[in-house]
């Protein structure tokens, strides 16, 4: 006996294949949803920790901001206690400076050569005084510029011949002088002289010699 399948088997199996595409598409968008959100939660994840990085390094800038502040603090206190350092330095050098002044000037002061005047205004002095010779002048130049550490730049103001009477027949050339130099600090002390061949005094009256002064 022959049997016929009236239903409508093809309407069927459509039906069939479009439930089958339709349950695929579901199941992809479940799966793409899922990837979404995995990612989507990995990604604010990340973001919270670089936040957190974030937040870390900017606490570590402003302590470390707050550390330049205080080195730099301390860099001014550095900087003005060595000014006062200095200071005082200055005061203390200042305090003999004359004294080391004087005995230079006598270890330098050429052998008939006398001062008649010595004026300090600041690191400037000003020397004035006679010798017997132009040379003689050249000579304490020479001293005061390149053998003193006391004294540099000697520069000859002027020079003037002129006569000292020793008597009433007795009158003798010699030249006065003035000159500066600028005083130069140094840590050096200088030990005058037991017994100076010269030192910084009025002009007077040399002994009696048969050369000419």
């Amino acid at each position: 006996m022959i049997l016929l399948n009236l239903l409508p088997h093809r309407e069927a199996a459509r039906k069939k294949r479009r439930e089958q595409f339709y349950a695929a598409i579901a199941l992809a968008a479940l799966v793409g949803l899922g990837i979404a959100v995995l990612a989507y939660g990995w990604l604010q994840a990340a973001i919270a920790g670089q936040q957190s990085n974030n937040g870390i390094l900017d606490t570590e800038i402003k302590a470390l901001d707050q550390k330049i502040k205080d080195i730099k603090g301390l860099q001014t206190q550095i900087e003005a206690l060595q000014a006062r350092q200095r200071a005082v330095e200055d005061v203390q050098s200042d305090r003999n400076q004359s004294v080391h002044l004087l005995a230079e000037l006598v270890r330098q002061l050429p052998p008939g050569v006398l001062l008649t005047r010595l004026v300090q205004s600041e690191q400037t002095i000003s020397i004035s005084g006679s010798a017997q010779t132009n040379d003689q002048v050249s000579e304490l130049l020479r001293n005061l510029g390149g053998r003193s550490p006391w004294f540099s730049k000697p520069e000859l103001i002027e020079t003037a011949a002129a006569t000292i009477s020793l008597s009433a027949k007795d009158q003798r050339p010699v030249f006065n002088f003035s000159m500066r130099a600028t005083l130069t600090r140094t840590a050096e002390p200088i030990t005058p002289p037991a017994a100076p061949a010269s030192g910084v005094a009025p002009l007077a009256s040399p002994p009696a010699s048969k050369s000419p002064l």
